[in-house]
C-alpha cells in the first residue's frame, strides 16, 4: 500500500468547515495537517517520516549484524501497523544547474569556466535524463493501543510525535537518519502535493511558507 492509497482509504472529531460542491475540498481526503500529523476525513491520524538510507553492504560483517539486531529491536516496539515506502523519482537537475551556473559566473580561470559550461550543456541536453533518485518513508497511524493522554486531537498528535521520537532513537542506532524538517506541516503539505500531482509538482514548486499562507486564508488561525 502506498502513501496515496493509505490516505485515500479511533474516532476523534476535529474542527473543520464545509466544502463547496465540485471543489478540491469536496474530494480531497485530507481534513487537516496539524503538528506534523496528517488528519484524514475519516478521522485517522497519520505520521510520515522520511528516512535517509545507508548501504549496509559497505559495512563490516559486525556492523551489519549490529544494524540488523538494532532494527529487529525497533520492530518489537514499533506500532502494530507500520508501512515502509520507497518512492522512485526522476532526478531533479534544476538545482544542480543553477549551482553550476553560479560557479561559472564566479570562475576566473577561463579553462575551468569552459569545463563548467560544457558540463551545463551536457546536463541540459539530457545526459542525466535517465537518472533517478529515491526517497524512503516510514508511515504509521494512531491506534487505540497507543494510549494517548486523553482523546483530544492535541493528545493524539503528541502521542504520534512521541512514537516518531522513539523511531528516531532506534533508527539512529541502525545508522539511519530520520529527517527532522524545521516546519513539519510544510513538509507534509509539499509531500502530499507531490504525490497527488506527480507531473505538475515537477515544474511548479510550492513556495516556502506555503502552509502558513494557505491556513491564514482559510481562517484556521481564527481559532487561536
Amino acid at each position: 500500500m502506498s502513501i496515496k492509497e493509505l490516505i485515500f482509504g479511533g474516532k476523534v472529531k476535529t474542527a473543520g468547515g464545509g466544502a463547496y460542491r465540485d471543489s478540491i475540498q469536496a474530494w480531497l481526503p485530507i481534513k487537516n495537517i496539524m503538528g506534523g500529523v496528517v488528519v484524514t476525513r475519516d478521522n485517522r491520524f497519520i505520521k510520515i517520516l522520511e528516512v535517509l538510507p545507508v548501504n549496509i553492504y559497505l559495512k563490516s560483517a559486525n556492523d551489519r549484524q549490529n544494524i540488523i539486531a538494532s532494527y529487529a529491536a525497533y520492530l518489537k516496539i514499533a506500532p502494530d501497523n507500520i508501512q515502509l515506502e520507497a518512492r522512485t523519482l526522476p532526478a531533479d537537475t534544476a538545482e544542480y544547474l543553477d549551482r553550476m551556473m553560479e560557479f561559472a559566473e564566479a570562475e576566473e580561470n577561463e579553462s575551468c569556466r569552459e569545463m563548467i559550461e560544457d558540463n551545463i550543456a551536457e546536463i541540459g541536453q539530457g545526459v542525466a535524463s535517465d537518472a533517478i533518485r529515491h526517497r524512503f518513508f516510514l508511515i504509521f497511524q494512531y491506534e487505540a493501543n497507543m494510549k494517548s493522554k486523553g482523546n483530544s486531537v492535541a493528545a493524539i498528535i503528541q502521542r504520534l510525535n512521541e512514537e516518531a521520537d522513539t523511531a528516531r532513537r532506534y533508527l539512529d542506532v541502525c545508522e539511519l537518519e530520520v529527517l527532522e524538517p524545521r516546519w513539519t506541516d510544510d513538509f507534509n503539505l509539499k509531500l502530499l502535493y507531490e504525490i497527488i500531482n506527480k507531473r505538475t509538482s515537477r515544474r511548479v514548486k510550492l513556495p516556502e511558507g506555503v502552509f502558513d499562507m494557505t491556513t491564514a486564508v482559510h481562517g484556521i488561525y481564527d481559532e487561536s
